[in-house]
């Protein structure tokens, strides 16, 4: 039988042939790739005429090509959709894979035809994007251990083989405990909740194998049941098994592995000549420095700590007048602080949700890419992955641009969180390849799905990571799309959120399911209000994790990473009642891989930008400014990698930001 995967695909856009790939053709087709980008690799370094940028470089862009399509399509649905078999197969590609990259990286005949080009870029002719683009091939090869020989060079392939099994189980471990963990709630244990919540929580149930009810550890079940249960015995059960995902001393207990990858990291930055782990990840990002990372946490990190102990205060009064005993525990911060809310701003999580249903608010977002950049969402059928899944074509003046794929509700195949990522990315080498690109998120499935404010938040944060990808119009896929500095690539999915506070928006596109009556007006402004309700429990959660994050690759590597987190905490005097947004043992963005290891602060360096960057369409009076959108296209969302950040930033904005925007945009200047 062929293999799909290895067949050309006919299908429309050419979507890969969902319905036809089976489980088990993923490992030949694998092999197949793997073993025609050997092949690839070994003509360019082994070729005898001189090298030239397309002999070499843009030969490199085309030699993985089968094995970029077999991984767009794999990755994806491991992630979203995971069996045993893919499961398996994941820890059997991951000591493969990475032994591919440094087979790459470590072929000396290959980086000396770069570094020859290298050496004579001068002279080459080459245009900007090409410059670009061998810089960083350059820049890669090094950072791989290009230049180191003998044991070095055995040894780094050796910890970067480990750190890629580690990552992959330590991933796999966060999905099993969740997957596994569920509280059955009786009858009785629904009074107080609203009906979305017990909704989810039957659906959850059914979805579990049980006659009723459950809370599981997906956020957008276990976040509105310790919002709203008045049940304080049953909000500590659930948050503790949250918390304790990864750390439970099962066969899926992470913090072993956590302390593994923290001394290899150690150990490959010291191989590369760095002093730390942090000095080697920060060097191409716009901090560059750990220090400069730690300078903007700590101006953060005390306004919201102060505006964080006097919400304690006022909630933990809220608490002692229900007639329970303090002090506030972190399972009760959540209830109290959503009654405050009710109290203060007038504003229901259950009245409101009505008014943005999940088809509401992709036609917000989809509207709003409309109104910004011209483009057009036409829904398409499937079949795709999962019947879960809803498609589009994406198009422009009539022009096909994208495939946009979004895959919404939580399931136990699926891991916790949210991200975008590309089926296949755009480019124009070989001929113009239009992406596929993919939303995933976690919402609780219901008829209709109704959002919170905050899921509704994350919709608009994916699309906007998604009309980076969408909107790349560059040669080579190496710097496509999001394939630029973790601390910008946050950048314009953070951006994008501003348009959900858009009134205008909110009062075309937040209706209720039912009626279709709009929001009502002092709803509206209640909810926009409160805008910055919360936000001091927010950003300790999340300057918390990022501070830990730095920690643990400054120095030498911890021996006990839990010992050196609950140092770092009391350094910093972390509020009693608040916990990290993500303790070490299921901290995915760290150990799952190195995306964001040492880089979890990116968020909050791409939010500096993205309140000045908002700030340029308040200053030309519309945030449909087309004139700043265009300029936001032209030398950010269109650009990918093609220039160091920082100046297309500058080239948008005029200049670099400070932090007050962010501060403002946190209502945390007053307490700065």
């Amino acid at each position: 039988m062929t293999n799909p995967l290895l067949s050309p695909w006919t299908a429309p856009f050419g979507l890969p042939p969902f319905a036809a790939i089976r489980d088990e053709d993923f490992g030949p087709a694998f092999d197949a790739a793997l073993a025609e980008a050997r092949g690839n690799v070994a003509a360019i370094a082994e070729a005898k005429d001189a090298p030239t940028f397309a002999n070499t470089i843009a030969a490199l862009e085309m030699a993985e090509a089968m094995l970029d399509r077999v991984s767009g399509v794999f990755y994806n649905l491991a992630g979203a959709d995971s069996t045993e078999a893919r499961e398996a197969l994941m820890r059997d590609l991951a000591p493969k894979m990475s032994a591919f990259a440094s087979e790459v990286t470590n072929n000396k005949a290959l980086f000396a035809r770069i570094d020859d080009l290298w050496a004579r870029r001068d002279a080459l002719g080459l245009t900007a994007e090409e410059m670009r683009v061998l810089t960083l091939y350059r820049r890669m090869f090094v950072r791989s251990g290009a230049e180191l020989t003998g044991e070095a060079a055995e040894r780094l392939t050796a910890v970067k083989s480990r750190l890629a099994v580690l990552g992959t189980q330590f991933g796999q471990n966060l999905l099993a405990d969740e997957r596994e963990w569920f509280m059955v709630l009786a009858e009785d244990d629904l009074a107080g909740l609203p009906d979305f919540v017990v909704a989810s929580a039957r659906a959850a149930g059914a979805e579990r194998g049980q006659n009723g009810p459950v809370v599981t550890l997906n956020r957008s079940l276990i976040v509105p049941f310790l919002q709203f249960s008045p049940r304080r015995g049953l909000r500590r059960q659930a948050y503790e098994a949250w918390v304790a995902r990864g750390a439970n001393g099962n066969d899926h207990d992470n913090r072993a592995i956590a302390a593994e990858i923290l001394a290899l990291r150690d150990e490959r930055a010291k191989l590369l000549g760095y002093d730390s782990f942090a000095a080697f990840k920060l060097e191409p990002e716009m901090a560059k420095t750990p220090d400069a990372v730690r300078g903007l946490l700590m101006r953060v990190w005390e306004p919201a700590r102060k505006k964080a102990l006097a919400d304690a205060a006022v909630l933990e009064a809220m608490l002692e007048a229900d007639g329970e005993a303090g002090p506030l525990e972190p399972w009760d911060w959540r209830y109290y602080s959503e009654k405050r809310r009710k109290a203060e701003h007038d504003l229901d999580e259950a009245a409101l949700k009505p008014y943005l249903s999940l088809d509401a608010m992709l036609g917000a977002q989809f509207d709003c890419a409309n109104r910004l950049f011209g483009l057009e969402f036409r829904e398409i059928a499937g079949p795709f992955y999962h019947p879960d899944v809803r498609g589009w074509e994406v198009t422009r003046r009539g022009n096909h641009v994208a495939v946009f794929l979004g895959d919404y509700f939580a399931r136990s195949s699926k891991r916790s969180g949210a991200w975008c990522s590309a089926m296949r990315s755009q480019k124009k080498l070989g001929g113009d390849v239009r992406p596929i690109v993919v939303n995933v998120c976690n919402f609780a499935k219901g008829e209709p799905a109704l959002l919170s404010y905050d899921d509704a938040r994350t919709l608009f944060h994916e699309f906007g990571h998604a009309l980076h990808q969408m909107l790349s119009d560059v040669t080579f896929g190496f710097i496509s799309g999001t394939s630029v500095a973790r601390d910008f690539v946050e950048l314009p999915s953070q951006l994008y959120e501003h348009w959900l506070e858009v009134p205008e928006v909110l009062e075309k596109h937040a209706r209720h399911w039912q009626t279709g009556e709009a929001m009502p007006a002092d709803m509206l402004k209640r909810l926009l209000a409160a805008g910055t309700y919360d936000q001091g429990f927010a950003t300790v959660e999340f300057v918390s994790s990022a501070m830990v994050d730095l920690a643990f690759h400054e120095g030498a590597a911890p021996a006990d990473p839990m010992a050196k987190q609950a140092e770092v905490l009391e350094a910093l005097g972390m509020p009693r009642a608040i916990r990290m947004r993500h303790a070490t043992p299921h901290f995915a963005h760290v150990f799952s891989g190195d995306g964001y290891s040492s880089g979890y602060y990116s968020y909050m360096w791409s939010e500096v930008m993205d309140a000045d960057a908002f700030a340029a369409f308040e200053e030309a009076g519309d945030p449909f400014d087309a004139e700043t959108a265009a300029k936001l296209e032209t030398h950010i969302l269109s650009a990918g990698g093609s220039e160091e950040a920082e100046l297309l930033y500058t080239r948008f904005r005029g200049r670099m930001p400070g932090v007050e925007a962010l501060l403002k945009g946190r209502g945390l200047l007053d307490a700065a």
